[in-house]
């Protein structure tokens, strides 16, 4: 199979193919590794990469589950699985092996995933553009090499847009999957919240607010993992409402009325919206119209915004404390701070100063908002988004070479609708729909009740069907 109709399918045809026996598990690992080989030193989206051990994994691959035998990148946000090492994005956990699989690990290999490496983040996962130091350069969008693939999936969503895999993991923690989604021109949706396992390990991330999926060409491969792999596992902290049936069968399935669509123009403390987000956004409402859908140009609901991203900042900053004290409690004297990003080591400074009171309040807040977005979204169907305030930033323009709160406050003004929905739990998906007279990728959020994955995906279809981007695909 050569380069050209390797990128021509997606997981469910490869996974056809394979069941089919035009093709083997070794054949479709080996197309994988080419394309990895010959694009990769131009984006530089895998790091930690074992392909050895994917060819042993073909070899051997009995097609199981719904993939059969696919090749298939992790994240390097800590999901454990011994063969591939670790790093966070950061120097001081370089090459770090974690001995045992997440229950998310297991659930890939059982629907037929083949991991074969790691896809690059920045440094623990804290920014919307991956550009990391331990990374040896930043990952480089395909559809503009000086531009960001975004974050902190960035090397994911730039891996799926190479056409080096169809689909990938990632995760999402405000805004991961659908950030690089939009700088990418992919399908990327974020689950609900403990629709997705976090353990055995931990609980939750982020204080609730992230959650694991997949980034994607197609609508159908992304119903077709979550099939595989969502459900609550036993004593998770958070429960998503159970799926009626399987999200792949309720693709094709037309909805019963017209929905209302709530769209929202503006954002928060008036945050400017660039006018290619907007485009974009006109996009879909005249397709969404065209469909018999109303789109209702509506306020924005009282959600005080400033305050929620000094509690994300707080939140966040005391997971990077955790995280690096786990490493360095018993060797507080070795320097390990120069392996740390300027932006990083301040959210550490600042979570060990942190209050009990300080982090209560801050998981108060995302409570709070969660309230106020599911009460708002009774009155509608889906809530419609720019997926950015901006196309993708040029590389160096969103760094950590900052303090963590102004980092983060800059990170809010280039991101301004996504995080919330971390805070909500809701899912939500960017849509590839618009791209810039520059020839960039524009994205586009939709928003659904809290559990309503099943009706997400159908709307994502039924937008794919009008306007197809499978075949868009960057010169790389």
């Amino acid at each position: 199979m050569n380069t050209g109709e390797y990128r021509k399918r997606d997981g469910l045809d490869f996974a056809r193919m394979l069941y089919n026996k035009e093709l083997t598990p070794l054949e479709l690992m080996d197309c994988a590794i080419s394309r990895a080989e010959d694009v990769n030193p131009k984006i530089n989206a895998i790091c930690n990469a074992n392909f050895e051990h994917g060819r042993d994994l073909a070899r051997t691959a009995t097609l199981k589950g719904t993939f059969g035998a696919l090749p298939f990148l992790l994240k390097d946000s800590g999901l454990a699985y011994p063969d591939l090492l670790n790093s966070f994005g950061s120097r001081l956990f370089s090459e770090l092996k974690i001995n045992f699989n997440s229950t998310l690990t297991d659930r890939f290999l059982e629907d037929g995933m083949l991991p074969f490496g790691r896809t690059t983040v920045p440094e623990f996962s804290m920014a919307p553009t991956t550009e990391a130091v331990q990374n040896g350069g930043p990952t480089r969008n395909p559809w503009g090499r000086n531009r960001s693939s975004g974050g902190s999936s960035g090397g994911a969503g730039a891996a799926v847009a190479a056409g080096i895999i169809p689909l990938a993991h990632g995760s999402d923690g405000g805004g991961s999957i659908r950030i690089p989604a939009s700088c990418c021109g992919i399908f990327g949706l974020k689950p609900s919240r403990g629709l997705i396992p976090a353990g055995p390990a931990r609980g939750e991330g982020w204080g609730g607010l992230a959650t694991d999926g997949v980034l994607s060409r197609s609508v159908r491969d992304t119903a077709a993992a979550l099939d595989g792999v969502a459900g609550m596992e036993v004593g998770a902290p958070y429960a998503a409402p159970p799926k009626a049936g399987s999200y792949a069968s309720l693709l094709s399935r037309p909805f019963e009325r017209p929905q209302r669509i709530a769209m929202w123009t503006v954002g928060f403390e008036d945050i400017p919206v660039d006018p290619e987000c907007l485009t974009a956004l006109a996009k879909a409402k005249s397709l969404l119209e065209s469909m018999g859908h109303e789109v209702i140009d509506a306020p924005l609901p009282p959600i005080q915004f400033s305050k929620f991203v000094e509690a994300q900042v707080n939140v966040m900053a005391a997971n990077v404390t955790v995280t690096v004290n786990g490493k360095v409690r018993n060797d507080l004297a070795s320097g390990w701070e120069q392996k740390l990003e300027p932006a990083i080591l301040d959210a550490y400074q600042r979570g060990r100063g942190l209050s009990a009171e300080t982090y209560a309040l801050a998981i108060a807040r995302f409570h709070t908002i969660g309230r106020q977005l599911e009460t708002y979204i009774r009155s509608y169907d889906f809530i419609l988004t720019p997926t950015l305030m901006r196309p993708p930033v040029e590389l160096g323009d969103i760094t950590t070479n900052d303090d963590f709160f102004s980092f983060r406050t800059k990170v809010s003004r280039y991101a301004t609708f996504l995080a919330i929905i971390n805070a909500s739990g809701q899912p939500a998906a960017s849509l590839p729909l618009h791209w810039s007279e520059a020839g960039l990728p524009i994205g586009v959020q939709l928003i659904a009740p809290f559990g309503g994955e099943g009706d997400l995906l159908r709307m994502s279809a039924r937008l794919e069907e009008a306007q197809p981007w499978f075949d868009r695909t960057p010169a790389i």
